[in-house]
């Protein structure tokens, strides 16, 4: 089986309207929809749509949705094959562990030691298998937050795989709401978090940076975690003062060990507090509070 991507390019405010109202004419078949920076310099965003089976008729639909906008875009298209490319390449990984976490495959299940917190990670389509740098750092950051601190309801945004969502609601036995911009990594979540038996306390949402009513119901959060990129975080540094609780911690990573200066003013300029960096494999993991 193959799925077809149908894909155009705009700016973010165009993207923005583009993706309202795709979201209202295909609500009813529920195909995914997705915005994502491509070039930040040009402000270049691709809007993709995931056709079903009658990829002719979806396309005559998205065209009608941009006329309705006075719109008229060249429309590409993908063929995706229905592989789990990243679930087949993790046959070849060795699991990871990074503080009590053990991140492993299916084929590793048995390596888990005694008082180890496994985290059975097949990651589909989605980013986070916990052997990037970056998702190890966070995991040992989080645990040393969590131990500290006993957080009550977290937000994981950006959350690929969901195995930072995971984490936290195995080791801190709390509500977490995983986030993310693609629709197909979120479906992956959401059955990550099944596949690890905390589907009841970790709740995946498809939404762009805070852009969502969800964060406002959900809000405040007193445990952040953010493993993206420096540009987007720093971008995002007003809206996770906005929406974390006094005293919050926040875990950012996804940050060349370059890069972390300027990170931190970002968020030191809307009073947080830089509390600890970790460097792994030329990256760094972040820890402030607010």
């Amino acid at each position: 089986m193959t799925q077809t991507r149908l894909y155009f390019t705009a700016g973010k405010i165009e993207a923005d309207h583009i993706f309202a109202a795709l979201g209202a004419a295909f609500d009813d078949e529920g195909l995914p929809i997705a915005v994502l920076e491509v070039d930040e310099d040009r402000d270049i965003h691709e809007v993709s749509l995931y056709a079903g089976d009658d990829v002719d008729a979806v396309e005559a639909r998205l065209r009608d949705v941009l006329a309705g906008l006075s719109l008229s875009k060249p429309i590409a298209r993908e063929t995706l094959p229905d592989i789990d490319w990243v679930a087949r390449s993790l046959e070849g990984l060795k699991p990871v562990r990074a503080g009590r976490f053990f991140v492993h495959g299916a084929h590793d299940r048995r390596k888990r030691h005694s008082g180890e917190l496994a985290i059975e990670i097949e990651a589909g389509l989605a980013f986070g298998t916990g052997h990037h740098g970056t998702t190890a750092g966070c995991l040992e950051m989080l645990e040393q937050v969590i131990r500290r601190e006993h957080p009550r309801n977290a937000l994981d945004l950006g959350t690929g795989s969901a195995v930072l969502a995971i984490a936290v609601a195995k080791l801190a036995h709390i509500p977490v709401l995983a986030t993310d911009i693609d629709p197909v990594a979120v479906k992956v979540a959401a059955a990550n978090a099944r596949l690890n038996h905390v589907k009841g306390l970790v709740e995946t949402v498809t939404a762009p940076g805070f852009h969502h009513p969800i964060f406002a119901a959900r809000a405040p959060f007193d445990l952040f975690v953010a493993n993206i990129l420096a540009r987007p975080l720093m971008r995002l540094a007003p809206q996770m003062a906005e929406y974390i609780a006094l005293g919050g911690s926040i875990v950012l990573s996804g940050i060349l060990e370059r890069q972390r200066d300027a990170v931190i003013a970002a968020y030191v300029g809307q009073k947080f507090r830089h509390i600890r960096t970790l460097h792994r494999e030329g990256w760094v993991t972040i820890h402030l509070k607010r």
